[in-house]
């Protein structure tokens, strides 16, 4: 099964323009098993989403896929 977390994280690697092995690094993982972790062979934890979120500077949610609804005023 496909983790939505890691086709996240690939989307957004590639919208910003970054190397996998430069997000790899700044994470502190080394390249195989940050490749395993978007490919489904290692498990993305919660520690993980947020050390990735911090090097691709978005939030977590933005990992999971969950979108910030816009604010609801009340008449």
């Amino acid at each position: 099964m496909k983790s939505v977390t890691a086709e996240n994280i690939k989307k957004i690697i590639k919208q910003k323009g970054l190397l996998k092995s430069a997000v790899a690094e700044r994470a502190g993982y080394n390249y195989k098993t940050f490749s395993n972790m978007l490919n489904g062979r290692k498990l993305i934890t919660d520690i993980d989403v947020i050390i990735i979120a911090n090097v691709l500077e978005v939030s977590p949610n933005e990992l999971f896929g969950i979108q910030k609804e816009p604010e609801k005023t009340v008449v």
